[in-house]
């Protein structure tokens, strides 16, 4: 399950259970409720990543004030969230699962947390650029200050509109956190196809998805993906036998082992990360993430 992707294929396509209903509401408390009982956590874990490269980004441009970040499958804007703020992932589920049985309307709620994300905003804040199908979830985040600018597109489907082609100009970063294999090679060939220079693309992939297509595209667009071979990362719990069953086979199907990863009842996730082969020179992906 991604966070928050909605494309042309569903979870049950590929042995997932199917959220599909929770990716698409007015504001995220189904969301977070739906979801805690599962124990997801990748956002937690891509909070940590992509702080750090968009640092090191800074770094290597000193003159990209602020960072241009395009978040894919971005949903109600839970990786800007904790991106660009003094919070947590625990702080968000226990925020929505209180007034999830709430009676506030979406709009009280909307007004409510534009001030709560305000007041939490960090300093060198990135320029977060969200791109979903789920238009009402893109609404969300965009109305509450997530998200700077949001498209609810559907780019395995459709070109980009001419708004988001002249939004996607100067991107210094493009994330992902489980969105690969609700969205494919497509959405990043008609991605790139916008860009003046290739940036930097942080991607979090199940391993029961091959990330192969994508990164041989991102080679052909100059980039040089690195796999982090020292830890996976848990996504969630699996919602039932027939997911945990379909994901194994998946993982058989690949020739790999769930000793150690899956065996624990998660589904885990590989971090890629795509630079140009001078920025891995400058700063190897073992420096930059080390353990």
């Amino acid at each position: 399950m991604a966070s928050g992707a909605t494309g042309t294929t569903t979870g049950s396509d590929w042995g997932k259970a199917d959220f599909e209903a929770i990716y698409n509401c007015p504001d995220p408390r189904r969301y977070f409720t739906t979801l805690q009982p599962l124990d997801y956590q990748i956002p937690h874990h891509g909070q940590a990543v992509f702080r750090t490269v968009a640092d090191a980004l800074r770094q290597r441009r000193p003159g990209r004030t602020p960072l241009d970040v395009v978040d894919l499958c971005c949903s109600y804007g839970v990786n800007a969230a904790l991106l660009n703020h003094r919070l947590t992932l625990d702080d968000l589920y226990g925020r929505y699962t209180a007034l999830g049985h709430a009676t506030s309307r979406t709009p009280q709620l909307v007004h409510a947390d534009r001030t709560f994300f305000a007041t939490l905003r960090r300093p060198q804040a990135a320029r977060v650029t969200g791109i979903d199908a789920a238009r009402r979830a893109v609404d969300y985040a965009r109305d509450v200050g997530l998200l700077d600018r949001g498209f609810p597109e559907n780019l395995e489907r459709d070109e980009p509109s001419a708004a988001l082609r002249h939004a996607l100009a100067g991107t210094d970063l493009i994330t992902v956190t489980g969105g690969v294999g609700y969205i494919s090679a497509r959405t990043f060939a008609r991605l790139f196809d916008c860009l003046s220079s290739p940036p930097w693309v942080a991607a979090f992939v199940l391993r029961t998805v091959s990330y192969r297509p994508v990164a041989r595209l991102l080679d052909r667009a100059g980039l040089v993906t690195e796999k982090l071979t020292s830890r996976t990362f848990r996504q969630r719990r699996f919602a039932d036998g027939a997911e945990r069953r379909a994901a194994f086979d998946a993982l058989t199907g690949h020739g790999l082992s769930t000793a150690g990863k899956e065996a624990d009842g998660f589904y885990h996730a590989e971090l890629f990360l795509s630079r140009p082969a001078a920025d891995i020179a400058a700063l190897p992906l073992a420096d930059l993430l080390p353990g």
